[in-house]
């Protein structure tokens, strides 16, 4: 007999958000910042965490209905619970608040029972949906149809998404928890050059190789493809990231997906490691997705200085930014303060509450003042020290293949 399970009781207030979560058995890497949004509104506003929990028989069930939904004609597959033990809600609320990271995270509602008849209105965010995914998923893409409010994290999207399922979809870019990430107010010192985390360009990589090799640079990479591999604990996996981007002076982004073409069939979105790489104060570097979408996110100067995707010019940018340490100080404050303004979760969820028509918690007007006493903390720290520190001596030099012939 499969196990029902309640809602957990909470003691405080009465929750007005119930929120499902995978999180005691989706444990992958790449999960890790959808579990941080997740425990950012836990802490400002009053929720429900409904942590789902696997049967016996969620690993077969899964897999098998992974496979079926893209081709079901019937519509049905979708809705089916995979596996999971069921809940029964017990109270009422106000909103449904769904943020699923991708497609595959959607079967796992359906291990909630009635949640239509205990919640007022339904929200879902899903972070990741290609456009080019549309026309292939059209099995499934109904399943939007049952929620009130429909997010996504991918901007070039939502006018495929609203055509294909004849429904206003709103756009919702990433984020970050900007207190983990930021170093205010007492910045460590920048000990690491380089920092390279998940995707990138190799042809980049083999030059930020090349000039550790002849500069003795300290570059930190990934040396495994780690995003599907599981953690311990998520809250440690984002404290340790935040820990090494905040003693990072420069640190590497690209667009969403990059290494990916096939999947994204060419669209460029902003991907997780901007709002990251800024609210950890370093200076950015690589390229910033098309559109301009980017630009209003991050409206300020040397956002992300850039290089060319082949990584020709990787070396004489690096040399370039050590013989300017103003300018790197201002282009790491500037990140730091935009991404404390900007970038927390908490305006996220404040906008999709918002469009549901609920009041902001003031939970969140708490944090809000917190970032923002945070972001005059920033601009109150002036000086190439305080933000970044003194770039080594093996980055000042005209030219690094002028250094590779002297050695």
């Amino acid at each position: 007999m499969r196990q029902t399970l309640e809602a957990p009781p909470k003691p405080s207030r009465k929750p007005r958000i119930c929120m499902p979560s995978g999180r005691n058995f989706k444990k992958e890497t790449f999960l890790c910042g959808h579990y941080e949004a997740q425990d950012v509104l836990t802490e400002v506003d009053d929720v429900d965490l409904i942590c789902l929990e696997p049967s016996p028989s969620y690993e077969f069930k899964d897999k098998w209905q992974r496979k079926l939904m893209f081709r079901d004609l019937t519509g049905r597959v979708i809705f089916m619970n995979p596996g999971l033990h069921k809940v029964m809600l017990t109270r009422e609320y106000d909103v449904f608040l769904v943020r699923c990271q991708t497609e595959k995270d959607l079967p796992d509602i359906n291990a909630i029972e009635g949640w239509k008849d205990h919640c007022k209105t339904s929200v879902c965010w899903i972070d990741e949906l290609w456009a080019a995914q549309i026309p292939q998923n059209k099995n499934w893409l109904h399943v939007f149809r049952q929620f009130d409010h429909i997010f996504v994290g991918c901007h070039g999207t939502v006018s495929p998404l609203s055509k294909a399922i004849d429904r206003p979809i709103h756009w919702l870019p990433g984020g970050v928890d900007a207190l983990r990430f930021t170093p205010y107010p007492v910045p460590p010192t920048r000990v690491i050059d380089v920092y390279s985390i998940g995707r990138r360009r190799e042809e980049i990589h083999q030059r930020l190789l090349q000039a550790a090799e002849l500069t003795k640079i300290f570059y930190i990479y990934d040396t495994s493809p780690g995003s599907m591999s599981e953690v311990y604990d998520h809250r440690q996996h984002r404290d340790h990231f935040a820990n090494v981007a905040r003693r990072s002076r420069y640190f590497m982004v690209a667009p969403g997906k990059v290494s990916s073409i096939a999947e994204t069939q060419g669209q460029s979105e902003i991907g997780h490691r901007y709002y990251e790489g800024a609210a950890a104060g370093a200076v950015m570097i690589g390229q910033a997705p098309s559109g301009q979408t980017f630009r209003q996110m991050f409206p300020w100067p040397d956002a992300v200085i850039p290089v060319q995707p082949d990584g020709s010019d990787m070396l004489e940018v690096l040399a370039e930014l050590a013989s300017d340490p103003a300018r790197v100080s201002a282009a790491a404050q500037r990140n730091a303060a935009g991404a404390l303004l900007h970038h927390d979760w908490v305006y996220r969820w404040e906008e999709i509450l918002k469009v549901a028509g609920l009041e902001p918690s003031t939970g969140m007007a708490s944090r809000k003042c917190q970032l923002k006493a945070l972001a005059a903390e920033v601009a109150r720290s002036v000086g190439p020290k305080a933000a970044c520190g003194t770039p080594p001596s093996g980055l000042a030099v005209p030219s690094f293949e002028a250094r590779r012939n002297d050695d």
